[in-house]
């Protein structure tokens, strides 16, 4: 697994689902096994029970029994690709209707859903990534805050600047779609020495995240963005490199995210850490997004 991504598939929950659930077996068939402290006469009992209703069978019956396909995953209770897709969307269009309130409701009401889907979203985010067993109805409840917190983002940048809610939207899928083709086609996979590097990035790129936070909170820095549009580096402002950046970091998350649900699968995780799956998606999806429409707000401001 690419250990050092998203926190979400490195957790124990998820780390720990990797063993395939035992497969049913023949009520008959279980007594044909040697058990501790059976005695050989109630193994031959069971084997004479199953023959005897072996007996009781036709031909015909026995025959198309016997040419019944194997058990597939989805049989046995472990998770499949289809399953981490549909609980995908589901997270999406919760995520897409929370975000359709703050995008039609009064300004002031907008704002305020607004600071309360991020730090909602943030709780629910640690809560969801250490719970050792996974909860649908936390994970949609994260996915419906979240919406709320990027739609009021939304809604401010765009009446800023005209336009980029659409252009972030439009941008986001392309990223996805570009990577899970690059990753389906084996050319872009998370190597240690990718993962490695990424994991430098990321702390650094959390770091100056951090300062910037502070600056603009002490009031050190008066600009919207603080020091990515405070700063410029041969007149460019520095927003749009540390954007680039957050952007890659972002899309290689994504790289790291398709991975380990792709072990996963291989392993037969149960059915139900398809949640986990779906819930790791959808927090890199929301990085993306907000990288994303902050660069083209960046851009259009530089205009």
């Amino acid at each position: 697994m690419a250990l050092g991504g998203n926190p979400v598939f490195n957790g124990k929950n998820f780390r720990g689902a990797k063993q395939a659930p035992p497969v049913p077996q023949n009520p008959y068939g279980q007594q044909f096994n040697q058990a501790p402290g059976r005695a050989p006469s109630q193994v031959m009992d069971g084997h004479a029970a199953w023959s005897a209703q072996q007996q009781n069978m036709t031909n015909e019956q026995l025959q198309q029994m016997y040419n019944q396909p194997a058990a597939g995953p989805a049989d046995t209770g472990r998770m499949t690709y289809d399953d981490v897709i549909m609980k995908t969307v589901a997270c999406l269009v919760v995520l897409v209707l929370g975000a359709g309130v703050t995008l039609f409701v009064a300004p002031a009401l907008s704002t305020m859903l607004m600071i309360v889907g991020a730090l909602g979203g943030f709780v629910l985010a640690l809560v969801n990534t250490f719970k050792k067993q996974p909860s649908p109805a936390l994970i949609l409840a994260y996915a419906g805050l979240e919406g709320l917190f990027l739609g009021g983002l939304t809604r401010i940048l765009d009446g800023m600047y005209p336009g980029v809610g659409l252009q972030a939207v439009i941008g986001t899928l392309a990223v996805f779609g570009v990577t899970l083709v690059l990753f389906k086609s084996g050319k872009v996979r998370a190597t240690p020495k990718m993962v490695r590097f990424f994991m430098i990035a990321t702390i650094g790129y959390a770091v100056f995240a951090l300062i910037n936070m502070v600056m603009m909170w002490t009031g050190a820095v008066q600009e919207p963005f603080g020091l990515r549009t405070s700063m410029t580096i041969a007149g460019i402002p520095l927003g749009v490199f540390i954007g680039i950046l957050a952007i890659g970091l972002a899309a290689f998350s994504l790289i790291m995210d398709f991975t380990s649900i792709e072990e996963g699968v291989r392993a037969g995780a149960p059915e139900r850490y398809s949640w986990v799956a779906a819930f790791g998606l959808t927090v890199t999806l929301v990085w993306l997004y907000v990288e994303i429409i902050r660069l083209l707000a960046i851009l259009r401001g530089d205009d």
